[in-house]
């Protein structure tokens, strides 16, 4: 496992879940990780599992406050060298419910986070050495930015943005750079407990493949994006579903 060999990569949100699996098959493959998160504890455990600073390091703070993302980059630069791997992992979702009687605070701090949060790390990581170097950017979307999705229809909407951006910045960024979504369905995480708990079996059998997903099913597809076997592969956004958006299911 050594496709990744002499990478930096900036991985949001990662402390746990999704993003820490990315990291750790990051690592892996032979890339240096910087890991970003709002908890320093969490974040310090994380390096820790990892590998320690030889090959991870962590960064506190907040994805939409400018001044941590510029503060993330600049440490990279000094602990690793340019950046040359960026995955969008960070992603909040505070209002459940209908969009007719949506909080529409609710929904602006989801656009600050989800889209324009996604758009100033991107920002960032070419200022870092992106642009210079060129490299990859795989944007973490989901399955309700591609179909409506009821309860969490607004964070959907966000997604959806978020894949569109994608595309965007693949076409002005090539041939340097790729950059790529990926739209998984229920990973089995912190973030998605309410969207199976005390009903995981039942959620499950509405997937073909007769299971939720997990962080390390996300992991290998990003792993694979940002590696040189993808080399020809960008503007896409990647389902990592389990099946489940053939049979029209809605959880």
């Amino acid at each position: 496992m050594t496709k990744l060999n002499g990478a930096v990569a900036v991985v949001t949100g990662a402390s746990r879940g999704i993003g820490f699996a990315i990291a750790q098959r990051f690592v892996a493959e032979g890339a240096k990780v910087c890991i970003t998160g709002r908890d320093a504890g969490a974040l310090e455990n994380a390096v820790k599992d990892l590998g320690g600073p030889d090959v991870a390091i962590g960064v506190a703070g907040k994805g939409d406050d400018a001044g941590h993302r510029a503060a993330v980059i600049d440490t990279v630069l000094g602990a690793f060298g340019p950046v040359t791997l960026l995955v969008n992992n960070i992603g909040i979702n505070p209002a459940y419910g209908p969009l007719g009687s949506l909080d529409l605070g609710a929904a602006r701090k989801m656009i600050d986070v989800n889209v324009l949060g996604t758009l100033g790390w991107v920002q960032e990581a070419l200022r870092g050495g992106l642009a210079e170097q060129g490299g990859s950017i795989v944007n973490i979307s989901s399955v309700s930015g591609v179909r409506p999705a009821p309860g969490i229809a607004f964070y959907g909407v966000t997604k959806a943005a978020l894949i569109h951006l994608t595309e965007e910045l693949a076409v002005e960024l090539a041939p340097k750079i790729r950059v790529n979504a990926v739209a998984p369905a229920v990973i089995k995480t912190r973030f998605a407990t309410a969207l199976y708990e005390g009903r995981e079996e039942q959620v499950a059998a509405t997937y073909p493949l007769g299971r939720l997903g997990v962080p390390e099913d996300v992991a290998g597809t990003v792993a694979f994006l940002c590696s040189a076997d993808a080399a020809w592969i960008t503007g896409q956004t990647v389902v990592i579903d389990g099946g489940v958006t053939l049979t029209g299911a809605v959880q």
